[in-house]
């Protein structure tokens, strides 16, 4: 789905936006912005040719459930949203957008609990955070049929090779720098 993008930029400022629209890259998140500032910012991506996903629990002001969901793709017409919440990414599977389900690791018990619900939502993409548990991705792929995104905590281009190598799809960053 992301083609040849291994790294995919969280955006959460307009001077980010801008950097991102300079780039030979596609996909970007949108993150930290406030909702009435959405319509504008998915326009200039649109008309810069970029797909635009939203990371719909850190957009300020909108209801990060199935309702608000349901106003993104909608209303805004986003290309996919990233959530931890499974009733938001079931709403993205019926509309036939990306849906990411983003978990966390924090330890054996928060694995378990996010293997649980994930084999129950079947999503297509997850995102688990933080990148720095790539070691355990082997595992994670074996007991899920998705696409694995990994971010958080990423400082450096090793950073990402490490997380591609064990078999992530792609990373997301905030980190200007490590963009391309």
């Amino acid at each position: 789905m992301f083609g040849n993008q291994h790294v995919i930029p969280a955006i959460s400022n307009h001077q980010d936006l801008k950097k991102f629209l300079s780039l030979p890259l596609t996909y970007g998140i949108l993150m930290n912005f406030q909702l009435a500032q959405l319509p504008e910012l998915i326009q200039i991506m649109r008309d810069n040719k970029k797909k635009v996903l939203i990371h719909s629990e850190l957009i300020k002001g909108l209801n990060a459930d199935e309702y608000g969901a349901i106003y993104l793709i909608q209303v805004l017409k986003v290309d996919g949203i990233i959530s931890s919440k499974p009733k938001v990414i079931e709403i993205c599977k019926k509309r036939k957008v990306i849906g990411i389900f983003r978990f966390f690791l924090k330890d054996s018990l928060s694995l378990e609990q996010s293997l649980e619900i994930n084999r129950k939502l079947n999503p297509e993409y997850v995102e688990i955070l933080p990148a720095t548990s790539y070691e355990i991705l082997p595992r994670i792929q074996r007991e899920l049929n998705a696409h694995i995104l990994m971010g958080g905590l990423i400082a450096t281009k090793t950073d990402i090779e490490h997380c591609l190598k064990a078999g992530a799809i792609a990373v997301t960053s905030s980190k200007t720098e490590l963009w391309i």
